[in-house]
């Protein structure tokens, strides 16, 4: 074992630090205010990771091995694998994304029936309470199950698993880009996911489900493909295939792609979705694979969908919470609205760059709540709960009762729990506009305002009174510790803004108000969640209109242009909020004045070829790093030369085999026989081996292992003068976890260092470079004025 002299490693915590004393403020960090007063307080020391809020906890973050390592033992282990083998991978393969849409389509489905058939009775015996004058015992018998309902969420989340609570999709999005979180896909979370999520959408929060189903699908991806458990006895020799990153990487992105389709019953707008927003890496066959499983989900959702008509589901069938079948009629515009369409775009993009500011700040507030424990998190919780019940029943009160049209197309005023004409306080013959919207499913509410024909249904009044309602609590019911989607509380509340612009419009545009309301709703998406193509066949989906096509990539491409000049997308926030270490498809400007040997940084940890088993052991026992170059000597020269690089996981499981040699002299050794491909397959949700549980004695210290056989002799270098920009591209690009740097000039060590994921995250870059803070190479960005920064 060989160490560089040692510099001192940065981590993030005093990477900010350094910035703040040397007076320079980075704006475009996100991370330091959520997170770097817990780094300080917890005893992490963590030289090679960085650390990011998981759930409740900060855990150190570790990277995925999307690169295969290609040592002797692989070739030789490929070499051998016949064509039965070959054919067995790939049916595997076809068969588990089956078994992912068709496991993620039920889900969806009842989740579904679930969340209608307990806000439908709720809501069926406040309104019979209703109908017979009760109102202080209907407001209890809607506030009361409410608390209940996210009780019952947010006890089981934040005692079970609190990975569950939030939307779900930027754990996964940071997973797919390579971030090895703890317990964020494994079975616990998967449980309390579908529970909470269940629980919290029938409370009547302002809460989606799609999120938590990107997140469902994503841990049953994940479980499904871990290649078989040993504790449970599912060790078929066929699963052994998938027992590795990449191949989990890629049923997690269908996974996500299914839970999309599963949410909206939109399987090409889920597969556009996954490319789009979630995969970091994408390949044609993994096209195909997500195309097939977002299209069993479709399948299974249309059979479902076609019992359910028959009244078999309970309140099922009467309203329908996947598929929002509402705007079929020949949609109608000329070249004049287009003006009013882009004024639509233009503030739909300002109103979701605020929506994102604000959430941002408010999840900040909500974390120095929830850090003080499990009590404050649940009291939370129920408080939000408290106030969106009050508001819900009390809102409607302030709208006056309008008589029903002679020409409504569906009973006047509406009975029971669906419907455009909710009776609520007035008298016979009368509906509350209000209460039709306020006082309903989010589902229900959008099918409302997406509704053709009911241009004077909604006063004015009212549907500014449901905008500012639906924008302040869905902000505020994101953060608390449940899981909570953001897609269908951003198409509430972009569907009600949309509608408010048609009526003031009026007579002067040809477009009707239900039109209005779409376009509003993807002119709000747009701007919160910055995505163009998978958000408009999302729409199209939902909608079922094609010929709106046009007006919504406008008003997508508007939104998302204007909202960019302020501040990234929403899921991107939460992640840097966290402190996930993702990594971002561009680069940073100031990156291209910098080479790698910059920011690379040491000790740096060598192996010899044939290495002392006590050296080994020390090094894994006082290091955290996942990667070790092997270095050999040079026969021709005293300089060494490079042979590989080893893992951490490796040299575990050479240590626990006890595979070590009497002499450091090379001999005749047969790995093979030694060792089979199960033994170096990666476990599942990070239950691999632990140095601490190896046990050696002292004669067994003093002997020597050789790496040569399970080194891989062809890792990725670049030379310490590239640009660190160039370094990132290549890093990103290939999906690496270890990236070395050789000299220029081999006259010592062939290694200068290991670049990680961690060394080209922007805070670490500016901490080591803090006038680049200054530098005129930024992003260009509309910033908040500094008053904002109070928060």
């Amino acid at each position: 074992m060989k160490t560089q002299p040692p510099t001192e490693k940065m981590a993030t915590a005093a990477a900010f630090e350094n910035l703040n004393t040397a007076g320079v403020e980075d704006p475009e960090s996100l991370t330091e205010p959520l997170l770097s007063h817990q780094r300080s307080r917890s005893s992490i020391s963590n030289s090679t990771s960085q650390v990011a809020l998981v759930g409740a906890d900060v855990c150190p973050i570790e990277s995925l091995d999307y690169e295969i390592a290609e040592n002797d033992f692989f070739k030789e282990d490929w070499r051998t694998r016949g064509r039965n083998q070959m054919i067995q991978y790939i049916f595997m393969k076809w068969s588990l994304c089956f078994l992912i849409g068709l496991i993620v389509g039920l889900i969806g489905f009842l989740n579904n029936l679930a969340v209608e058939n307990i806000a439908g009775t709720k809501f069926v015996v406040t309104s019979n309470m209703m109908l017979a004058n009760k109102f202080g015992m209907a407001f209890l018998a809607f506030s009361i199950p409410n608390l209940v309902l996210t009780l019952f969420a947010s006890v089981v989340t934040a005692t079970v698993a609190p990975v569950a609570a939030g939307s779900g999709i930027p754990e996964v999005k940071a997973y797919l880009n390579g971030v090895d979180a703890p317990g964020i896909l494994s079975f616990r979370t998967l449980v309390i996911k579908i529970i909470g999520s269940i629980s919290a959408v029938s409370s009547s929060l302002l809460v989606g489900k799609a999120g938590p189903m990107v997140h469902t699908g994503a841990c049953v991806a994940s479980l499904l493909g871990q290649g078989g458990s040993k504790k449970y006895g599912l060790t078929w020799k066929w699963l052994r295939f998938f027992k590795n990153d990449r191949d989990r990487r890629d049923f997690v992105t269908c996974g996500s792609a299914a839970g999309i389709a599963a949410a909206f019953r939109a399987p090409v707008g889920g597969l556009l979705f996954a490319i789009e927003e979630m995969a970091s890496w994408w390949r044609s066959a993994l096209l195909w694979r997500a195309f097939f499983t977002t299209a069993i989900v479709a399948i299974l959702l249309r059979a479902f969908i076609d019992i359910c008509k028959s009244g078999k589901c309970g309140l099922f069938g009467t309203g329908g919470l996947i598929m929002y079948d509402v705007y079929s009629a020949d949609a109608s515009y000329h070249l004049a609205d287009v003006p009013l369409v882009l004024l639509l775009g233009v503030v739909g993009g300002i109103l979701g760059s605020l929506y994102n500011f604000l959430l941002d700040k408010v999840l900040r507030i909500y974390n120095f709540i929830n850090e003080k424990g499990i009590a404050p998190k649940i009291f939370l919780a129920c408080t939000i709960s408290i106030l969106t019940s009050c508001l819900l029943f009390g809102l409607p009160w302030l709208a006056s009762c309008r008589p029903c049209p002679s020409d409504a197309s569906e009973a006047c005023p509406t009975i029971g729990r669906s419907g455009n004409y909710k009776k609520f306080q007035c008298a016979p013959g009368y509906y509350n506009d209000l209460a039709s919207l306020i006082f309903n499913t989010n589902d229900d509410a959008i099918r409302n305002l997406f509704s053709k024909d009911t241009d004077k249904e909604f006063q004015h009044s009212s549907m500014l009174i449901f905008f500012v309602t639906c924008f302040s609590l869905s902000v505020l019911s994101y953060g608390i510790v449940a899981p909570a989607g953001l897609f269908v509380p951003a198409i509430v509340t972009g569907a009600s803004y949309g509608r408010f612009v048609g009526m003031l419009v009026g007579s002067h545009s040809n477009l009707n108000h239900g039109l209005y309301a779409v376009l509003g709703a993807a002119s709000f998406l747009g701007g919160s969640m910055r995505m163009t193509v998978s958000l408009c066949v999302i729409i199209l989906e939902l909608t079922n209109n094609l010929l709106l096509l046009p007006m919504i990539m406008l008003v997508l491409l508007i939104s998302k242009t204007v909202a960019d000049a302020f501040n990234g997308n929403i899921y991107d926030l939460i992640m840097k909020a966290k402190g996930f270490p993702y990594l971002e498809t561009h680069v940073e400007p100031y990156m291209r004045q910098l080479t790698v040997g910059d920011v690379v940084t040491a000790p740096l940890q060598l192996f010899h070829g044939i290495e002392k088993v006590g050296n080994v052991v020390h090094v894994l026992r006082n290091t955290r790093h996942n990667g070790f170059p092997v270095i050999d000597e040079n026969p021709l020269s005293e300089t060494p030369v490079l042979y590989g690089l080893i893992l951490r996981a490796h040299l575990i499981t050479l240590l626990k085999k006890k595979a070590f040699l009497p002499t450091p002299n090379p001999t005749v050794n047969d790995a093979f026989s030694q060792f089979s491909a199960v033994d170096f397959a990666k476990r599942g949700s990070g239950n691999g081996d632990k140095i601490e549980d190896i046990e050696l004695s002292e004669e067994e210290m003093e002997m020597y292992v050789d790496l040569h056989p399970f080194a891989n002799a062809s890792p990725y270098t670049v030379v310490e003068t590239m640009s660190l920009a160039k370094a990132l591209i290549l890093f990103r690009e290939v999906g690496l976890r270890h990236l070395l740097v050789i000299p220029k000039i081999s006259n010592g060590s062939p290694v200068v260092g290991i670049l990680t994921r961690h060394d080209f995250m922007p805070e670490h870059i500016l901490a080591l470079n803090p006038l680049l803070a200054r530098s005129r190479w930024k992003r260009l960005r509309i910033r908040f004025p500094p008053s904002s920064k109070l928060f």
